[in-house]
């Protein structure tokens, strides 16, 4: 239907006709709008832009994506809110959120990753999941805020074994001692083993830090190969 013009009286403002404007029409004209878009191509719409900002948009920073194709009213008309819409695209809404929010979080990203979500899951997810910065204001670090959402948040010690017992499978299997430079391959995504930055800040003090780590690893395959051979 062919909309009518709005048009005002000598004695009546044009904000007065637009206040006034019948609710019907205005609620049809809104329905036209939607119906030029699938719920589908809006959420992809939020989600390209939440990847291209590495966050999840605010309304100004998706109508200021020169990417974006469509307006952000036409997306609050279609699902009743920008945050309603933000939560359809698995997007997290900008204001702060609560903690169980945020464990929540993590755990969703977690049930898609089958496996307790690394640093660099939540770094590669961000829009959807806080950055570590939000969980470690929270909750004090991000071990305690992947604890409290249920998932195995392993003590520095306990990382530095499993980082020592990882080195000395490796050296037992392949019979030399892990460099600094191929750990990240060693250790793949297991966030329950300390990275080879975090290694070598740990035996730093030791002098010559990468050395006194692959120390360890060398004696803790002896005791290995040791109980292997007295079983």
């Amino acid at each position: 239907m062919q909309q009518s013009p709005v048009t005002t009286s000598p004695t009546t403002s044009l904000y007065a006709t637009i206040l006034n404007m019948d609710s019907a029409e205005l609620e049809a004209f809104r329905s036209r709008l939607r119906r030029r878009y699938g719920r589908d191509e809006l959420v992809e719409e939020l989600q390209a832009c939440a990847a291209r900002l590495g966050a999840s948009p605010t309304m100004r920073e998706f109508a200021e994506d020169p990417q974006a194709t469509i307006h952000p009213q036409t997306v609050v008309d279609h699902f009743g809110s920008w945050n309603a819409a933000k939560r359809e695209a698995g997007l997290m809404p900008r204001r702060r959120a609560t903690r169980e929010e945020l464990l929540q979080a993590l755990r969703e990203l977690g049930e898609e990753l089958g496996r307790r979500p690394s640093t660099k899951d939540i770094e590669a997810a961000r829009g959807r999941v806080p950055s570590r910065g939000v969980y470690a204001k929270a909750f004090g670090s991000m071990r305690e805020a992947l604890s409290l959402a249920g998932f195995d948040a392993p003590s520095k010690d306990e990382r530095l074994a499993r980082a020592v017992d990882h080195g000395a499978a490796f050296l037992l299997r392949t019979g030399r001692l892990p460099s600094f430079r191929d750990w990240e391959r060693i250790r793949g995504d297991r966030a329950e083993i300390m990275t080879a930055w975090q290694l070598y800040r740990t035996f730093e003090k030791l002098g010559g830090a990468w050395s006194a780590f692959q120390f360890a690893v060398d004696e803790r395959a002896r005791e290995l190969q040791g109980a292997m051979i007295a079983a």
